[in-house]
This record gives structure tokens, sequence and C-alpha cells, in this order.
């Protein structure tokens, strides 16, 4: 086990190292560090590691919705608005429904195949996507139309919406009905997690601000409240509604707003954390790939793939309509709106694993989807912010 975690580390370290030297995302070299040492190439990381693959996965992506939430104001979320209500859901039901239109006749799979299908591709990636923002509010690149904010805020509710449909199309495979209780618990389960997470980080505010500890502590703390929550969200999914990493969030943006200095010091020691979480998320990503998939695949699942992300591109632009956004901020929004990986890593094999018989293809378009576009929309974001976004200084955005 120790062995695998020090070449997972070592050699993705450096395959992003390659990566960045070549004006490629580090992310690329990571995910191809997964996939050369995963179960699908050489085999050369432990059981052990892969039998807890999701759990550390979601550790990772803990941390960097914890780094969002400490950099995002809660002024700005409001300022948003409604842009942020309909990215959130408006892309993921034109992506959906670009599948359902196109991959019956291109793949042979039925309509209900293809909805299955449009729900595991149409989530985006919170572990490429909040990086980049953060980046971005921290270089004050768009901060005066509060575009970074409009992304985390949308992407971080997107993919719960995601899960929801999937899980409804999921049970109308197996033969059950689907519950329009199952759609009126999404906004219950945001609502329900923003104001547990924003009480819960009222009261740490408090107590950081009565209790003279090291950060260090702060952070255990922090990171403990938040795999409680998460834990609590998997422990009364059937009863409660609650999206806990919204809640993970929340307890950031509610701390910032009552001590922003405990809350910038904080940032600083999760963002020393997301340096090693980075690298063992990804590689886990790839991990999970089956190679083998794609080389059967042929062209097909790439064009489609191509064809629903622009269906995706005018759900951005539909949900951006009548806002202030010049051409070239809503082009950003287009692109920073691409990136796919944690999700579909997540799910994309769920369908396999049920035994139906779209799950073989399911799971070849969803590891289509992340070895494209997760590499190619991190670039794209790297590579246009400066030219596509107005930099503004943070003490000047009001």
């Amino acid at each position: 086990m120790l062995a695998s975690i020090a070449m997972m580390l070592l050699l993705g370290m450096m395959l992003g190292w390659v990566c960045k030297k070549i004006h490629m995302p580090s992310l690329t070299g990571m995910i191809f560090t997964g996939i050369l040492l995963g179960p699908y190439m050489f085999d050369l990381i432990d059981d052990s590691i892969l039998n807890v693959s999701s759990e550390l996965r979601k550790i990772a992506l803990i941390i960097i919705l914890i780094r969002a939430g400490l950099s995002l104001d809660l002024e700005d979320l409001k300022k948003v608005g409604r842009p942020a209500i309909f990215m959130s859901f408006v892309p993921a039901c034109f992506e959906i429904t670009g599948m359902i239109l196109l991959a019956p006749s291109l793949l042979g799979i039925t309509v209900l195949d293809a909805a299955i299908m449009g729900a595991v591709v149409a989530a985006v990636s919170p572990a490429v996507i909040v990086p980049k923002m953060i980046k971005l509010i921290e270089e004050g690149y768009g901060s005066k139309q509060r575009i970074p904010q409009l992304i985390l805020a949308g992407a971080s509710v997107d993919d719960v919406f995601v899960i929801v449909v999937f899980t409804a199309f999921m049970g109308l495979a197996k033969g059950n009905h689907v519950s329009v209780g199952g759609f009126i618990n999404i906004p219950i389960s945001i609502i329900l997690g923003l104001l547990g997470g924003l009480l819960i980080g009222n009261l740490l505010a408090k107590y950081f601000g009565r209790m003279h500890i090291r950060d260090t502590s702060k952070v255990i703390i922090f990171l403990s409240i938040s795999f409680l929550l998460v834990t609590i969200e998997d422990m009364f999914s059937g009863m409660i509604p609650f999206a806990s990493l919204i809640a993970v969030m929340a307890v950031g943006i509610s701390l910032q707003k009552k001590n922003r200095i405990v809350a910038e010091r904080l940032a600083n020691r999760f963002n020393k954390l997301w340096v090693a979480a980075e690298i063992m998320l990804f590689v886990l990503v790839g991990a999970t790939v089956d190679i083998t998939y794609v080389k059967t695949a042929g062209w097909r699942p790439i064009v489609l793939l191509i064809v629903v992300l622009v269906f995706r591109m005018v759900g951005v632009c539909v949900s951006l309509l009548k806002t202030s956004l010049t051409r070239k901020e809503r082009l950003f929004c287009m692109i920073a709106y691409c990136p796919k990986a944690t999700v579909q890593a997540a799910i994309g094999g769920v369908p396999l694993a049920t035994g139906l018989s779209c799950g073989n293809m399911v799971l070849t378009v969803a590891v289509v989807a992340i070895l494209i576009t997760a590499p190619l929309g991190a670039f794209g974001i790297d590579a246009s912010y400066k030219r596509l976004l107005i930099k503004v200084e943070r003490d000047k955005v009001k």
C-alpha cells in the first residue's frame, strides 16, 4: 500500500510537471498516471487503495470545496442571482436532450439508455473547475461581473441535479416508477445543505474567535465536520434530502463572511493540502478508466460527445440571456463549463454493474468524456481567461 501511494504521488507529480512544461494541464499527466498504474494497464496500485478509491476521491473533493467556500464572498453570490440558478440545471438539461436526440441513431441504443448516458455525461467536474475559478478570483479576472463566482455556484449545484436525474432514469430502466418527490427533493436538498452549512459556519466562526487554537487544529476540526456532513447525507439519504457537498462549501462561505482573517489563514492551509489531494484525486480518476473500451468504441462516441457539448454550450448561452456579460465573457463561461471527470468516474460504471444492456457503452462514453474534456477544458480555461476576461484588483471590486 505504501509503495502504491509513493508511486502515485511521485509519478503523478512528474507527469504533471511534464504536461505543464509542454503547456498542457498538469491534471492530464495525473490522469495518465492513473491509467498506467491502474488495474487495466500495469496493475501497480494496491487493491486496498482501489477498494476505498471512491472515499479517497470524495476527501479530495471535500478539500477543494472547502477552498471554494473560503474564497467565495456571500455578497458576490447574492449579486450573481438568476444566472447562477439557471447555470445549475439548464446546460445539463440541454446536454441530456442532445444525447437523447442523437445517441439512439449513432450508437444503436434505446431512448432510455440514451437518457441514462446523458445523465452520466452531463455533470461538470468541480475538481477541475473549482481550482481554476479560485485562481481567477485571487488574480481578479472576471471579478467585476463575478464570473468565477457564477461558475462556482452553478457547478456545485449542477452535480446534485444531474445525480438525481440519473437516479430517476436508472429507476425507470430497472422497472421502477419515477417518484415526483425525487425531483422535488432537489431544491429541498440544496436549501437544507445551504442552511445547515451557513449555520455551522457561523458557529465555527464564533468558536474560532473565542478559542485561541492553532490553525492546524482548526483545519482538523473543519475537515472532521465536513466528513460528518457527508456521512449524515449517506446515512439519511432515504429520509432527509441533504446536499452535503453544498453544505461543506456553505460552511466555508459563512466562516469567510463572519471571520475573514481566520478564513484567509485556513485557505492557505487548505491550499497546501490540495497539492497532495489533487494528485490522488486525478490519479484515482485515471485508475477507473478502462482504456480497452475506448479502443473498441470507434469514432462514434467521440463525435457524439463533441456534438452534445455544443448542446451544453447553447444551454450556457440561454442561462446567460439578459445579463450584462460581453460576448467574450459568455464564451469563457461556455469553455469553463465543459470539463468532466469526477462524477463520470463515480457513476459511469453503475449501469454496467447493475446489468443494464447499455452498461458497456455508457462506461465507454464516460471514459471518453474524461479523457477528452478534463484536459481540454482545463487547457481552454488556462489559455483563454486572460484574453476573454477583464482583470480588476480585488480591493476595487464592489
